[in-house]
């Protein structure tokens, strides 16, 4: 039984997702995100935290997520809710993380 998958292992899933025409997966072909990085830092210019705190998140994934939003008609409370719930959205909007 060690062979057989599971029913919440991962790469299954995902693989399930992407036969069944993920389109997210499709988005994430093509858009190449990473264009949009110097203009988001640019554009958030974030302090040096040189007096500490939490480290901020990802400008390109939170761009990924506003985006998503609009897409979808989503508030924030809802957009918090699909990312935690939905593998999808996970896998395409937050990984790989950001080094």
């Amino acid at each position: 039984m060690a062979d057989q998958p599971g029913f919440f292992d991962v790469n299954e899933r995902h693989a399930a997702l992407s036969a069944a025409g993920d389109p997210l997966e499709r988005l994430a072909t093509v858009v190449d995100f990473e264009i949009f990085r110097p203009v988001l830092d640019t554009a958030l210019a974030r302090s040096d935290r040189s007096r500490g705190g939490r480290p901020p998140y990802d400008a390109v994934m939170m761009f990924r997520i506003l985006l998503l939003q609009a897409l979808y008609s989503l508030s924030d409370e809802q957009a918090e809710f699909q990312l935690r719930d939905r593998l999808s959205w996970h896998c395409h909007v937050c990984w790989p993380w950001p080094e």
